[in-house]
């Protein structure tokens, strides 16, 4: 009976399970990255966490530890070198999970697994937007032009809202041109 034992065995021995998920570990703080099936995704999640979590305090017993799980001279040196001093910051969390839909060949469904923080087009996406302001939820303004300290911009001014919302029809009038013209016109 398997009471109370959480982990997916993925079909393998011990062996076999402890080597796959070694070597798997190893090619993620290698090349940051990896794609395999969601199953195996999860339990390497699982495996490697606490690997990079000993990675932050860099001294000789934690670098045999994690040598003993990885059995890799590179992979350990990259883990406390490059690795360590991007996670340090980071109380957990260090790997991301994206499934990518279903393989072809028998349907298993496969993800993308890769360290949160060496993803730079992400990285890059979330330095770009603006820092969220706080707002009071009560109806009304404060005053002409601000909103609590943040600037209102009016869709006229702005150059790239301006260009992108078309403009509402103007009605037609019998010589053909639009009543805002015949304003203008008149001025």
């Amino acid at each position: 009976m398997r009471h109370g034992k959480k982990d997916n065995h993925l079909g393998r021995t011990a062996s076999h399970r402890k080597a796959m998920l070694s070597n798997m570990a190893s090619s993620l703080i290698l090349h940051k990255r990896i794609e395999t099936t969601l199953a195996k995704a999860k339990e390497l999640r699982k495996y490697v966490e606490p690997l990079l979590t000993r990675a932050k305090e860099d001294s000789t017993h934690n670098r045999r530890i994690v040598f003993s799980y990885l059995n890799d001279k590179e992979s350990t040196k990259e883990l406390f070198g490059a690795v360590s001093d991007k996670i340090a910051a980071r109380p957990g969390g260090y790997t991301r999970i994206i499934k990518l839909g279903n393989r072809l060949g028998d349907a298993a469904e496969t993800a993308l697994i890769e360290l949160v923080d060496f993803n730079d087009a992400l990285l890059l996406a979330n330095a770009d937007k603006p820092a969220k302001t706080r707002r009071s939820r009560r109806g009304g303004r404060k005053g002409e032009g601000t909103e609590e300290g943040v600037a209102v911009v009016k869709k006229e001014d702005h150059p790239i809202v301006a260009e992108t919302e078309p403009e509402a029809e103007q009605p037609k009038t019998e010589e053909g041109t639009t009543e805002s013209s015949e304003n203008a016109d008149k001025e």
